[in-house]
C-alpha cells in the first residue's frame, strides 16, 4: 500500500495537455478519476488517497478546460472531445483503466465505453482509438437522462459570477447558496483549488468560459438516445453511484438505466445530492471500495 502522490501529464485528443494527479504506484491496477463540469481533480482527492492505500493507482484528472489542462484553441467541449480524451489518456495504461466518472466525466465515459469497440472482437472499428478505454465503469449520478431543472440550477450557479469574485470567501458564500444541504467549512482555503486569481484582484472558476458559451459545448448530455443505445452496448462490469436527494438523476432515471444494464450494480446514497463525493465522501469511497474489492476478488 502507498499513498505516495505526484503530478502527471497525459496528451488527449488534438493534442490537448491534460494534468493528473496520481496516488500509489504504477505496477497497480490502475482507477481513473473523472470529475464533473466545472470542478477540476481536486473533486477527487479523499477517495483516491483511500483507493490507493487499498492497493490501486488512483489517478485523479483535469478535463480540457478545466484546471490545470489546457483550454483548446478552438474551444471544443464536445461530449465527443471528452471521450476522445479519455480513449487517449486509457491508452497510456497497460491495461485499461477502471474509471470512474461524475456527471461530465460519467458521460463522456459511458460514450466512449459504449461506443466502443472490443479489439479482441475483430469487429470493425474507426481506428484504435475507439476501442473500449474502460476495464469496468462506475458513473456517478449520472445515466442515459437527466433531470432539466437540475441542469438548469447547475447551469445558472456556474454562469452567475461572470466578473468573478473578490476574494476565496466571497466565492464559498456562492457555493454555500447552491448547496444548502452541505455544511460550510470554517476554513475557505481549500475552495482556491478551484479558482484562478488574475491579474485584476480578481478570483475566478478554474475553467474556461468557453466550456459553458462557447459553439461546441457537450450538448450531447442530454441526447438520451444516444446515451441510451451506448448503456445497451456496456458488457464491463458497472456501477451505477446515486446521490438520494439529487436534482439531477432521479430514482426513475436510475431504475432506466439498471433496466437497459441489467448486469450493473446499485448504490444509492443518503445525504447527498448531486456532488455524491463531497456530499458523503465517507459512504462514496465505501461503495467504490465495495465494488473495486469485487473486482479484485473475481465477483464484480
Amino acid at each position: 500500500m502507498s499513498d505516495r502522490k505526484h503530478t502527471l501529464s497525459f496528451t488527449g485528443a488534438d493534442g490537448v495537455k491534460l494534468v493528473g494527479t496520481a496516488w500509489g504506484t504504477s505496477d497497480h491496477p490502475p482507477v481513473l478519476f473523472l470529475h464533473g463540469g466545472g470542478q477540476t481533480r481536486h473533486a477527487w482527492r479523499g477517495t483516491a488517497h483511500a483507493v490507493a492505500l487499498d492497493g490501486w493507482h488512483a489517478i485523479s484528472l483535469d478535463h480540457r478546460g478545466h484546471g490545470d489542462s489546457d483550454w483548446p484553441d478552438d474551444g471544443n467541449y464536445s461530449l465527443d472531445a471528452f471521450a476522445d480524451d479519455l480513449r487517449a489518456v486509457a491508452a497510456t495504461f497497460p491495461a485499461p483503466p477502471i474509471v470512474v466518472g461524475a456527471s461530465l466525466g460519467g458521460i463522456a465515459a459511458l460514450v466512449a465505453q459504449g461506443e466502443g469497440t472490443d479489439a479482441a472482437a475483430g469487429a470493425p472499428s474507426a481506428g484504435e482509438d475507439r476501442r473500449r478505454p474502460a476495464q469496468a465503469l462506475v458513473l456517478v449520478d449520472i445515466a442515459t437522462r437527466v433531470e432539466r431543472v437540475g441542469v438548469e440550477r447547475i447551469h445558472a450557479f456556474m454562469t452567475a459570477h461572470p466578473d468573478g469574485f473578490a476574494s476565496v470567501d466571497e466565492a464559498a458564500d456562492s457555493v454555500a447558496e447552491y448547496l444548502p444541504h452541505r455544511r460550510r467549512p470554517s476554513d475557505s482555503t481549500g475552495l482556491a483549488r478551484n479558482l484562478r486569481l488574475q491579474p485584476d484582484g480578481r478570483w475566478r472558476w478554474h475553467w474556461d468560459p468557453r466550456f459553458m458559451s462557447g459553439r461546441r459545448p457537450p450538448a450531447d448530455a442530454a441526447n438520451v438516445e444516444r446515451l441510451s443505445n451506448a448503456a445497451r452496448a456496456l458488457s464491463c462490469p458497472t456501477l451505477l453511484v446515486r446521490g438520494r436527494e439529487s436534482d439531477i438523476l432521479s430514482e426513475e432515471g436510475a431504475r432506466e438505466f439498471l433496466d437497459l444494464v441489467p448486469h450493473a450494480r446499485y448504490a444509492d446514497v443518503s445525504g447527498a445530492g448531486h456532488m455524491v463525493a463531497g456530499d458523503r465522501n465517507d459512504a462514496f469511497t465505501a461503495a467504490v471500495l465495495d465494488f473495486l474489492r469485487g473486482l479484485r476478488a473475481g465477483s464484480g
